[in-house]
């Protein structure tokens, strides 16, 4: 009876200790990841703020700008690791290079941006991986209408950095490409909409090299501008 109660006790005490490490640990990760997100807001609000030294535009045109904040998340899809999710945060900045061309519906203006992506969580089964990363180029093409309501296709690709591995067992340093579609509302400013397909794989860093596929939705808010 006696070793019955000791073990009992050694137990509850041990699961005392390892609840209170684990709440531990997830509290820094929210305190680390609110930190983030108060960084990502911070640093929106600094660049809106900057907007009036620039005259406002309703739609993209040929040497404007474009500024962007913007958020999406998804779940893998086949061809990768299963079971895995991502949200994440960026910040874009792009510069709209030509006037319309191509024929008829086709006609559009091609923008090049860049995305800083101050956060990006990835949700595996083994754990939840924090990270952040810088996409150098966004190539988009702006299709021309005459509404409120400009669908764009685009092709990203920049590079991902990790607290753990992705996928685990792999490496915590990435590569990503992704190819999207999406529609800029515009208003005063610019509400976006998107589905966007994301590889992410470490381009042969560590082997095996399964990487993840997936589909995400991503919203935006922004405005594009031109220079006073």
């Amino acid at each position: 009876m006696t070793v019955t109660i000791c073990i009992l006790t050694q137990l509850r005490v041990s699961f005392f200790v390892d609840h209170k490490r684990l709440t531990q640990k997830h509290m820094k990760r929210s305190i680390w990841l609110l930190r983030l997100i108060m960084l990502c807001f911070a640093a929106a609000c600094f660049l809106f703020a900057a907007l009036p030294f620039a005259s406002a535009e309703d739609h993209p045109e040929e040497g404007g700008h474009e500024l962007e904040l913007w958020t999406g998340g998804g779940y893998s899809v086949p061809g990768g690791t299963k079971d895995t999710a991502v949200w994440n945060v960026g910040v874009r900045y792009g510069w709209v290079l030509t006037a319309p061309h191509g024929p008829g519906f086709l006609s559009g203006r091609f923008e090049y941006a860049v995305d800083a992506m101050p956060l990006f969580v990835t949700f595996q089964r083994a754990n939840t991986a924090y990270g952040a990363g810088v996409f150098p180029f966004a190539l988009k093409w702006i299709f021309a209408t005459r509404g409120d309501a400009e669908p764009y296709l685009e092709l990203n690709g920049g590079t991902l950095f990790t607290n753990h591995e992705v996928p685990t067992g792999t490496s915590t340093i990435n590569f990503t490409s992704s190819a999207a579609l999406g529609v800029h509302i515009l208003r005063s400013h610019t509400w976006t909409a998107e589905v966007r397909y994301m590889h992410i794989s470490n381009a042969g860093l560590t082997v095996p090299n399964p990487g993840v596929n997936t589909v995400q939705v991503r919203l935006g808010f922004g405005k594009f501008f031109k220079r006073k």
